[in-house]
């Protein structure tokens, strides 16, 4: 697909090293020299000539467009709708069986049943969680956006965090910011491959290591209030309800301390 990219409507003017194209797909080296080499034996691909670069010359290939037309479709096949020579009974099964006791009342997957599809409404929020966490993503390194929304549905499904995954791809574009583009990892890779369970594994650590910081501090804050220390004078409001609310304290301990209750 790369190839057909770069070629003229009539598959001629290919012109692109190897090391470009390893680039771009984001292919081995090796991976990329068998496929051309398969394509040459095969005639998809002819070469035309070459042309003179900084490090020698770049062979330029031509597409035969004739062999790819003959080549096998591998499109699934259209499903045919039309009347088959044995077609579904639509009606209850009343046919004997070998012990010669009649059939069901009804198939169990009966033609006439219609399985209720999702709503609309849902199918849009959800593209809309995806399409928020992907557009966190670089842009010059997005490709395959119908992939990476799916990837990104599987693990919102899975029971990912939409906050956490988007936190995950910022984090990445924030380290990556400055990488060339050999360096960097497009997205439809970054997604399939998993890269981000990494950053939300991070993302989860921090918020525990945060919470257990917030309760350390809260039980601090408790000890003042209940050995009346003079330090509860800077304690907050929104520190005092939540002491309340984690019930290390009571309102009668707060006024003993000089706070508000």
């Amino acid at each position: 697909m790369f190839l057909a990219d770069k070629a003229s409507d009539d598959g001629s003017g290919i012109w692109c090293s190897k090391r470009t194209i390893q680039r771009h797909t984001e292919l081995g080296g090796t991976t990329v020299k068998r496929t051309i080499r398969d394509f040459l034996k095969e005639g998809i691909l002819v070469e035309t000539g070459a042309r003179g670069c900084k490090n020698g010359f770049t062979v330029v290939y031509r597409i035969d467009l004739f062999r790819v037309e003959a080549l096998e479709l591998t499109a699934e096949p259209e499903i045919e709708t039309g009347a088959t020579v044995d077609p579904v009974q639509t009606g209850p099964g009343t046919g004997a069986t070998v012990a010669g006791v009649p059939g069901p009342p009804r198939p169990p997957n009966h033609p006439k049943t219609i399985h209720k599809p999702p709503t609309r409404e849902r199918e849009v929020a959800e593209d809309e969680e995806a399409e928020k966490i992907l557009a966190c993503y670089p842009p010059d390194r997005l490709r395959g956006e119908a992939e990476c929304l799916s990837r990104i549905r599987e693990a919102l499904d899975a029971g990912t965090e939409v906050e956490d995954l988007s936190q995950a791809v910022k984090a990445y574009a924030t380290e990556s910011a400055g990488f060339t583009r050999s360096k960097v990892c497009f997205s439809d890779n970054w997604f399939k491959s998993g890269r981000w369970r990494g950053y939300v594994e991070d993302i989860a650590k921090g918020r525990e290591e945060t919470k257990a910081k917030e309760a350390e501090m809260l039980a601090d804050l408790a000890n003042w209030v209940t050995d009346r220390h003079p330090l509860c004078r800077h304690i907050t409001p929104s520190q005092i309800d939540a002491l309340l609310a984690a019930e290390l304290v009571t309102h009668a301990q707060i006024q003993a301390a000089g706070l508000r209750s």
